[in-house]
Parts: structure tokens; C-alpha cells; sequence
């Protein structure tokens, strides 16, 4: 379980990234006063307007509907969508398109076309609708185009009069072809990962802003148009099409399991509740998300369960209990923490619960002790730059093992942007090298944030570790090592001894210098060694933080026998500044060749800047 994946909705993670929708504002409720990322469009001597309008709601959930007055229908007048950053055209591709239409007796037109509109990818076209709100379901396919972003979403009006539209859905297709599921290329790298586990729905995004901008799971259930979506914590609206039940098939998906963190009746701008009869309506949402997770289809939330298409429980062993509540001021958080695990260890003993702070080290949980009820794991969160995660990558060594097993739930080496470069990396794979070594402590761990649109105005949190825009995706060189981190990794920790570890200088920064803080010397070099007890496979890592080459002689002692051939993957750079990008997406990646001349004794070159896993076959 050591290796996962952390998300929260953050620089456009789900909605305009991972999770398949391609129309912005679909239900018209990013802005009140607006119509934000929707145009009125009008060619040749066509004359009307474009307004939101509260008067015509399609349900109790979907208020707000946007009306479109043609007065003249000129050569063409309808409303466009410019998607997130454009709509992604591929060749040969079919669209599917969904949205509730009323009004005048005439047929409305969709198409993906250029912005100027010179250029239609794919059209189609409904019957004439009625004055009665009514979905309308159209399929748009392209021919052998070259692909493109540049494009806008059209639906254009055949007459005069008013019209109204509502819950406008378009999908390209998903993986595996799952409706309302996710985009297949950012999959695919997850896939890659073969992540262990999925932490969500966050990070702040688990707590909201205020008590009714949390993530209210029970509003993310069902068909698209009981949605009413919310405002997210980074500056923007959730859909909430990534909903709870998207969260558990994401996981199905990959053969992960799902850590769920449950919202601990705590919110950012410090709203809470910590007297038990305030918090009780929280924990009972709690029990209540649990059993729509793993309750029998009997009971009443594994019943909505099996209404939402899963009839069988989910996988379910972790809950973590709020997320960052070393930020909870008021102190509230053991009090809050000790009513919610009560609680659920009465009614689902198996569950293992995570405390958000009581961590001995890190940033934010070491300010407060372990709550008295006994969390299985301690969550503790570490952002730093490279120097800064080589000084700590082997602090878990001196670790006290006494109390809670560890859960890194955040962490990262913040340089480069949007995606992290080659330093991050090795301060990454410095700071994993120490997470192996003592995985008897540190249990599980997950890199924060998992994707950035790399668009202008995407990111509100540098650095992270999977870009794209509307059409690619690429992995950051961090995204590279922790694949190797988790794709070669054994079952069993091998005792390791590493002498004459090569050094480096490590600055005082602007305040320690004023201060008479001197530079001192922090290790260069990473190691970590885990087996494979069924194969005999033995996976040795090494990460060079220096500009030269290093001859490292290794002694493998306590096996029969080591083969002479096994599998060395190496990912290096020429500067600590490289990196892959949008444009260079695999300026960086992994390189794997035989390794000749292995054995129990033997010298292997490891390159400047650089992380090696060495595979070594045992007896």
C-alpha cells in the first residue's frame, strides 16, 4: 500500500481535465450575473440576445437556464462554448452530446467547428422541439481531420423566437467507454503508476470554504440533471459529474482501493462544530457514505448504491477523519476526531482511521498530539524544495516506533512549473528511497497534486506532476520516478548499509544568513533496497544529486546466488533545471537496458543527476 494517488478538484484536476466533460458551464450556474464561457453568435444580418434566465428552471437543482431571443435568423444566430481552453477535435472521433431544449416547434443545430467558424469538424440536428423542457440526445462525428483545440461548440436556432437550454453535455469518448467517465490519456498514465490506493475527494476540497461548500456527497449521486454542483475551494465551480460514485469506479478502474475521507464538521474559514449534539448530523453522514460504499444493496444507502449501477459492495479499509486540521485553530480537532472514530468503530470495526495531525516531524501535525482514540495511521504532509527533502529523505530512520503507522497523504519537491523539473525528481526520489527503508512505519503515501491544466489561468498550485491541455498529457520528470518507484517494488525491505556517501553543501537561506547560519553538508546519494519474496527479484534504487558519476560497489550478502544479467532503468538529465513540457512531453523518461557483469560483488556507474533502479535476480 506504500505507493497512491492524492486528488482533489485543484487546477481544473476533474473538470477540465480528468473527467471527461468537455462544456464549460453546462448548467449555467458559474456566475449569477453572467453567462461566463458561452457567447451569442450572430452571422450575416441575424439579430437576437443571449441572457440567463431564473424564471425557467428545468428542476428544483437546475434553476438557471439560458435563453436565447432570435429576432432575425440572418445567416446563422445561435450561443457557442469555447470548452475548457477549446474543444478537442480527433480525427474519426464520434461526440456524444446531451442537453434540455424548449421553445419554438423548430429544430436546433449542434456542431464543433473552428472559432471563426470556417471550418465544421461535426454536425447534426434535432427534430423540431417543443414548449415542453425535453433532453435531446445527438451524436457528432468527425472525419480524418487533423486534431486540433481551436475550436468552439455551437447550437444554433433554424428560426425565429425564444429558446431555452439546460444541462448541455457533450463526451468524446471515455475509458472504457463508461458514460459520464474519464478521459482515457490521463488514465492511462495512471495506470501506468499502478497506484496502490486513491485518497479523495481531498484536501480542501473535502472541507469547502463554509459548511455548504463542502463535499456534500449525497448531491454528487445520480443522473446529471440532480446535480446542482457547488463552489470549490480554488477559485472555481465544481460540476460534481466526478461525484462519489465516479470516485469509487475511478478506483475500480485501476484496482486500487479507495481512502475516503469524511467531511469532520470543520471548514476553512474556521466554521465548526466540536458539542456532540452539532456534530452528530455530520457523523450520521458519515456512518451514512460508508454504507453507500460497502453496506449490503439491503440496506438504504447500499440500495441507492445499487440504483447508481454497482449492486456489490465496494472495497473499502481506510477513512481519514477531516484533512489538515493542524490548521483548526479553535483546537477542536481531537474532540472532533474522537466523537466521528467512535462512532464508525462501532458500527465498522474493520475500518483503519486516519488522524490528520499527531505526526512527529512534519509541518503542520506535529503541533498536536495523537487524539485518544487511537488512529491506525497518522497523516503528515511535507512541501519543500530539493535541498530541502535531501536534508529530511532519511528522517524516518530515527523515527520513534511506538503509537500510529505513518501516512504520507501529501508531499512534493516544489520546483518547476507547471509541472515539476529534474530537481524535484531527485528530491522526490530521495525523499521515497526513505519512505522504502522504513516502510514498517511509513504504511502508505501519496504525491500532492496529481494534474494541472497547463493552460493560462489552470494552475492555482505549482508544482505538480501530470499536465495537459484539451488534446495532450504528459508526465512530469517526478511523474517518471515514482512510476519506477511503484513499478518496481518487492514485498520485503532489505537491510541496507551505504559507507563513504558522497556530500553536498546545503545554503542558509536569506534569514538563516543574516542570522550567521552557515552552509552544511546534507547527503548526495539515496539508497533503498526491497525484495520480492516470491521471485527472489531484488529491486536496489540509487539517486545521484551530484554532477558527476559515481562508481558505486555494491556487496549483496545473504544470498546463494545473484545472476549475472538483470535490468538497469535509468531516468537522468543534463541539468537540474530540465524538464518535460507540453510541447517536449518525453524530454525526460526512463530508459531500461540489460545489466552485465552482476553478481554478489560488483561495480555499477550511476550518471550525474540521476535515479537508477538496479533488478537483480536471487536465489
Amino acid at each position: 500500500m506504500l505507493y497512491g494517488l492524492m486528488t482533489e478538484e485543484i487546477n481544473y484536476s476533474y473538470d477540465g481535465g480528468l473527467y471527461g466533460e468537455l462544456i464549460r458551464n453546462r448548467v449555467f450556474k458559474d456566475n449569477p450575473r453572467a453567462a461566463d464561457h458561452w457567447t451569442l453568435l450572430q452571422e450575416g444580418d441575424a439579430k437576437g440576445s443571449m441572457s440567463l434566465d431564473n424564471k425557467a428552471p428545468l428542476n428544483e437543482q437546475l434553476p438557471v437556464s439560458l435563453k436565447l431571443l432570435v429576432n432575425e435568423t440572418g445567416k446563422r444566430i445561435g450561443v457557442a462554448n469555447a470548452g475548457y481552453w477549446g474543444i478537442p477535435v480527433r480525427p474519426k472521433t464520434t461526440y456524444s452530446l446531451s442537453f434540455y431544449a424548449k421553445g419554438e416547434a423548430k429544430p436546433l443545430t449542434a456542431s464543433i467547428e473552428s472559432n471563426d467558424g470556417k471550418v465544421i469538424y461535426a454536425t447534426a440536428q434535432t427534430a423540431a422541439i417543443n414548449g415542453d423542457w425535453k433532453q435531446y440526445k445527438l451524436t457528432l462525428t468527425t472525419s480524418d481531420v487533423k486534431p486540433t483545440a481551436d475550436t468552439r461548440f455551437v447550437i444554433s436556432a433554424a428560426g425565429t423566437g425564444t429558446y431555452w437550454l439546460n444541462l448541455v453535455s457533450l463526451f468524446p469518448p471515455t475509458y472504457n467507454n463508461t458514460p459520464n467517465g474519464n478521459r482515457p490519456d490521463i488514465m492511462k498514465l495512471l495506470a501506468d503508476m499502478k497506484p496502490a490506493f486513491l485518497r479523495f475527494p481531498g484536501g480542501n476540497y473535502l472541507e469547502g470554504n463554509t459548511i455548504s461548500q463542502r463535499f456534500n456527497w449525497k448531491k454528487t449521486l445520480g443522473s446529471l440533471e440532480n446535480r446542482p454542483g457547488h463552489q470549490g475551494t480554488w477559485s472555481y465551480r465544481s460540476s460534481d459529474g466526478m461525484g462519489l460514485y465516479e470516485f469509487l469506479k475511478w478506483c475500480e478502474d485501476l484496482h486500487m482501493e479507495p481512502l475516503l475521507g469524511v467531511y469532520a464538521a470543520y471548514s476553512l474559514n474556521r466554521d465548526y462544530f466540536d458539542e456532540p449534539e452539532f456534530m452528530q448530523p455530520f457523523v450520521n453522514e458519515a456512518l451514512e457514505e460508508i454504507e453507500y460504499v460497502i453496506g449490503d444493496k439491503n440496506t438504504k444507502w447500499g440500495a441507492v448504491r445499487a440504483r447508481d449501477g454497482h449492486p456489490e459492495p465496494f472495497k473499502l479499509n481506510y477513512i481519514e477523519i477531516g484533512n489538515e486540521d493542524g490548521f483548526d485553530v479553535s483546537g477542536s480537532y481531537e474532540k472532533r476526531f474522537n466523537y466521528f472514530a467512535k462512532a464508525i468503530r462501532a458500527k465498522y470495526p474493520h475500518l483503519k482511521l486516519i488522524s490528520t495531525v499527531g505526526g512527529q516531524k512534519d509541518w503542520l501535525s506535529a503541533r498536536f498530539p495523537v487524539p485518544k482514540e487511537n488512529p491506525e495511521l497518522v497523516d503528515e504532509h511535507y512541501y519543500r524544495n530539493a535541498m530541502e527533502m535531501f536534508e529530511i529523505a532519511n528522517q524516518y530512520d530515527s523515527y520513534e516506533r511506538k503509537g500510529p503507522k505513518i501516512f504520507v497523504g501529501e508531499w512534493a519537491t516544489r520546483e518547476g512549473f507547471p509541472t515539476t523539473n529534474f530537481i524535484s525528481a531527485l528530491g522526490d526520489a530521495a525523499w521515497m528511497t526513505g519512505m522504502e527503508r522504513n516502510a514498517d512505519l511509513v504504511q502508505m503515501s501519496c504525491y500532492a497534486p496529481l494534474f494541472v491544466n497547463v493552460n493560462p489561468g489552470g494552475m492555482q498550485w505549482k508544482s505538480d506532476l501530470i499536465g495537459y491541455n484539451a488534446l495532450n498529457s504528459y508526465g512530469a520528470p517526478s511523474y517518471h520516478v515514482q512510476k519506477m518507484f511503484s513499478n518496481y517494488l518487492g514485498d520485503k525491505v532489505v537491510p541496507l548499509e551505504a559507507l563513504n556517501v558522497p556530500t553536498q553543501l546545503k545554503k542558509p537561506n536569506a534569514a538563516d544568513s543574516a542570522a550567521g547560519v552557515k552552509p552544511k553538508p546534507i547527503p548526495a546519494m539515496f539508497y533503498s533496497a526491497t525484495k520480492d519474496s516470491k521471485t527472489g527479484a531484488l529491486f536496489l534504487k540509487i539517486v545521484n544529486a551530484t554532477s558527476t558519476v559515481q562508481p558505486v560497489k555494491i556487496n549483496l550478502q545473504g544470498s546463494n546466488s545473484v545472476a549475472a544479467q538483470g535490468t538497469a532503468v535509468t531516468i537522468k538529465a543534463n541539468s537540474p533545471e530540465d524538464t518535460n513540457t507540453i510541447t517536449e512531453p518525453e524530454k525526460i523518461v526512463p530508459v531500461t537496458s540489460k545489466l552485465k557483469g552482476a553478481g554478489r560483488n560488483f561495480v555499477q556507474s550511476v550518471p550525474a543527476y540521476s535515479v537508477t533502479v538496479l533488478k537483480l535476480q536471487t536465489k
